[in-house]
């Protein structure tokens, strides 16, 4: 299958890259910062350098892979925990731009299946924007991976469980390529409380 990873180089997508190539597929690593095309290459991408917020480089690049799939990691988060409040509203516009953006090059370029990653939570006046970006999701017959709060290496729990709903970052990432073959809906990714 051809899959258009876009997020490449963020903490699931790095981990995911290895995964989906490992099973056979053609992976286009998107990243929006050109020193990480090495990282992408070595991990068996066809490198894509490109911000999800110019919509027509975008969707030129995802319709000239031609992906089967098209698998949205994109974040836009700090690299401190505590400066997540400073910049909620850069993830804010990931999740309804960058996603509007990426499902509009996604159907430009005829994939027949779209993933995207959410959270299992709402953030205190922010729910009603994860809300809309899921929506967005459902409502072109896509796939909603809502991951618990991440622990484990190059998260912001690195070495403390945070509350429940979680998941290790690794067994998120494991649980990630069937959902290429999951219908249209939500599904959570969490430890069991």
């Amino acid at each position: 299958m051809r899959i258009f990873l876009a997020g490449a180089t963020g903490v699931i997508g790095i981990r995911l890259l290895p995964l989906l190539v490992g099973a056979g597929h053609i992976v286009a690593g998107m990243t929006r910062s050109p020193e990480k095309v090495v990282a992408l290459v070595e991990s068996g991408a066809e490198p894509v350098v490109c911000d999800v917020f110019n919509a027509s480089h975008l969707t030129e690049a995802v319709a000239s892979f031609a992906p089967d799939a098209v698998i949205h990691q994109l974040t836009d988060l700090p690299d401190r925990r505590d400066d997540l409040g400073d910049r909620a509203a850069d993830n804010d516009r990931m999740r309804a731009e960058g996603t509007r953006n990426l499902i509009a090059a996604a159907q430009a370029a005829h994939a027949g299946r779209f993933i995207a990653q959410s959270i299992a939570w709402r953030p205190a006046g922010r729910g009603h924007l994860v809300d809309a970006h899921e929506r967005q999701v459902l409502e072109i017959g896509g796939v909603v991976a809502r991951y618990g709060q991440l622990y484990g290496p190059g998260t912001y729990y690195e070495h403390e469980l945070p509350s429940h709903p979680r998941i290790h970052v690794d067994a998120a990432v494991r649980s990630t390529p069937a959902l290429l073959d999951a219908p249209s809906g939500i599904v959570t990714i969490s430890d069991p409380e």
